[in-house]
């Protein structure tokens, strides 16, 4: 309260001392333009004053045009009180903090790796091939707008209330049975809701890994899953790429040298070279990490994007009843991203462990974000976003390998479809050809940004699903022109 803190003397008329208690509050920014006064008769009674006293302050203020009653409101502080005010005298100099010098090696590590802070930004005025999130365009607003009042209707103010660490249930549900129709068991296995893949995997790299553990992925990978591993402290080894996956002779030897933690894998539409791992070589994969005891964490990124082919098993689909895989599940890439969210399916004690993990991070997913997909998802809306989806991406995506092979001179294309396509150089850097490009309006990623070594310096990704198939033509055109004359 604005007047806990006056005390009250018999130096001075006690209308004056309450005139300048308000005076001050004013001229220091204790109170804001159309902040409410007591009463009169409040302020009285907590001031144990008479009521004339305080009526008499409030009109030599009104007077001045300080504070304004309005009739069956109150009193007011007015606006024209801060122009009224006295320039303030500066006693001291301004309280300045070295923050840098007081933040701990990972927040100045996640500066240095935030590819959004230290990448050339988007602008209106680039052709931007950076991004690989869904083209907002296709998003079903109308079922989504229907999703959203249905499922408040039914819950009530329930849903808006603290939820559970675990998951909103009936959503839990549903994921189970979207699982098993991927062919994933779930016996002795059970789903834990999060905020996206991100806040999956750093749930399992901070429960299950300790600063110095092994780690063993892809590469190039996920930039994300990298930072996340470096800023814990975990050292992450590469296993090189071939245009149908990772090599699985290579992975056997690094297996038998080195004590690893998991194998982190993304099998389908693999962030960044878009490859697709057959079903042989998945199964090779889990047959391998079975006979080395080593667990399995597989990003299940965009698979339901496959249109080439039929659906094909995820690796967690061959851990039928045993517990080394664990799946990290989004529908950020497909439907709507700024729903964050996500699920991890695994062992029942991994995510019994996981539940705890999350209620010292955030305490539970958004429960009103997870009716509102679970609502989408039960009315059978996700599969006519799949065929749009689908439709959309497989036009951009062929449209700009033709676009690639027509106008560039690529070592490799990689990629089975979906939101990218990774493109390797022949004896030209992709920094230096970005640059080049930058100069013309148009970006993308350099492959260094996916890699754990050198392998990454002459490739790029192309993401597709936030330009026009005449944005992809044009852009591709003129990183094949740059191209050409660093040639």
């Amino acid at each position: 309260m604005l007047f806990h803190d006056l005390i009250l003397n018999q130096e001075k008329p006690i209308y004056e001392q309450i005139m300048e208690h308000i005076q001050y509050a004013i001229q220091n920014n204790l109170v804001t333009p159309d902040s409410k006064l007591p009463s009169t008769r409040e302020l009285a009674h907590v001031l144990g004053v008479s009521r004339n006293t305080v009526i008499q302050a409030y009109e030599n203020l009104e007077a001045e045009n300080m504070i304004q009653t309005k009739k069956g409101r109150g009193t007011f502080i007015t606006g024209n009180a801060f122009l009224q005010r006295k320039p303030e005298i500066q006693k001291e100099p301004d309280w300045r903090v070295d923050w840098n010098s007081k933040a701990n090696t990972y927040a100045l590590q996640a500066e240095k790796m935030d590819i959004i802070k230290n990448e050339i930004p988007w602008s209106k005025d680039l052709i931007s091939f950076k991004s690989i999130s869904p083209d907002g365009e296709l998003f079903d607003l109308e079922e989504f707008k229907r999703s959203f009042l249905y499922r408040l209707s039914v819950e009530g103010n329930k849903i808006l209330n603290y939820g559970y660490a675990r998951g909103y249930l009936p959503l839990i549900e549903y994921l189970k049975e979207y699982m098993a129709e991927k062919g994933v068991s779930g016996e002795q296995k059970d789903i834990l809701i999060t905020n996206g893949f991100t806040e999956g995997f750093e749930m399992m790299v901070e429960a299950f890994t300790n600063p110095g553990d092994y780690v063993l992925c892809e590469n190039p990978t996920h930039n994300t899953a990298l930072r996340i591993m470096h800023l814990h402290g975990v050292k992450v080894i590469g296993v090189p790429m071939g245009k149908d996956g990772l090599n699985v002779d290579e992975m056997e030897r690094l297996l038998q040298r080195y004590p690893i933690r998991f194998i982190y894998v993304i099998p389908s539409y693999h962030n960044p070279t878009g490859i697709v791992i057959g079903e042989k070589k998945r199964t090779k994969i889990y047959e391998c990490c079975r006979f080395h005891g080593v667990p399995i964490i597989e990003d299940g990124f965009t698979e339901e994007l496959l249109y080439g082919s039929s659906h094909v098993m995820p690796i967690a689909s061959f851990d039928r009843v045993g517990n080394g895989v664990i799946y990290i599940g989004s529908f950020s890439k497909i439907l709507f991203p700024g729903l964050r969210i996500g699920w991890i399916m695994g062992d029942k004690r991994v995510i019994s462990l996981l539940e705890s993990v999350k209620r010292c991070k955030n305490i539970h997913t958004s429960s009103i974000d997870q009716g509102i997909l679970y609502e989408y998802l039960q009315s059978n809306a996700l599969e006519r976003q799949m065929k749009r989806m689908r439709k959309s991406y497989k036009e951009r995506f062929e449209w700009a390998k033709d676009c690639v092979e027509e106008y560039m001179d690529p070592d490799y294309i990689w990629g089975d479809g979906g939101l990218h396509l990774y493109v390797g150089l022949k004896k030209v850097p992709a920094r230096k050809l970005l640059k080049a490009c930058y100069e013309k309006k148009v970006i993308f990623m350099p492959g260094d940004v996916f890699s754990l070594d050198q392998s990454g310096d002459q490739a790029l990704r192309l993401g597709l699903s936030r330009v026009t198939i005449e944005e992809i033509a044009k852009g591709i055109s003129i990183i094949g022109e740059c191209q050409q004359k660093l040639l």
